[in-house]
């Protein structure tokens, strides 16, 4: 493997796990955003070779068989979807934002840094998840899809 694969191009085209998507290979878009070690990144920002031995979750892990993931279920029932592209990284950054909020870790619009129990308001939600586009403006729907899954967790 060439040491400036990133881990994207390793996913994708060394081992057909094509469910993170390229959008726009600089790190702005979030569709290729997968869980590394529980934590979300951008995949196209950073190099195979940094991951050895890290456990690595991209939208395929998610899910078993026929039975999806709560988050996918969620956004289905939430239409959290139009064209899909960008759905992948949206779901694998909502599953790495509700283990952060799960942890207590506060964001920009936080109202407080040592708040144990922050509300998962849709402006919290908005502020976690900005670094996931989505060029078809379902925005609404994926908050919602989000929230439920929040509520169902809390």
């Amino acid at each position: 493997m060439d040491p400036r694969t990133s881990l994207l191009d390793l996913l994708r085209e060394h081992l057909a796990l094509t469910g993170s998507k390229k959008g726009c290979d600089h790190g702005q878009c979030g569709a290729c955003t997968v869980l590394v070690n529980g934590r979300r990144i951008n995949a196209c920002l950073t190099l195979a070779v940094m991951h050895e031995g890290d456990e690595i979750e991209t939208i395929e892990s998610f899910g078993d068989g026929d039975a999806l993931h709560a988050l996918q279920a969620a956004f289905v029932a939430h239409d959290g979807f139009q064209c899909g592209y960008c759905t992948p990284g949206q779901i694998c950054s909502a599953a790495g934002m509700l283990k952060e909020w799960e942890a207590g870790m506060p964001s920009h619009v936080t109202p407080t840094l040592t708040d144990a129990d922050i509300a998962l308001s849709d402006e919290e939600i908005r502020e976690r998840m900005s670094g996931n586009l989505c060029r078809c403006a379902a925005y609404p729907n994926i908050v919602k899809a989000i929230a439920e899954v929040a509520e169902r967790r809390a």
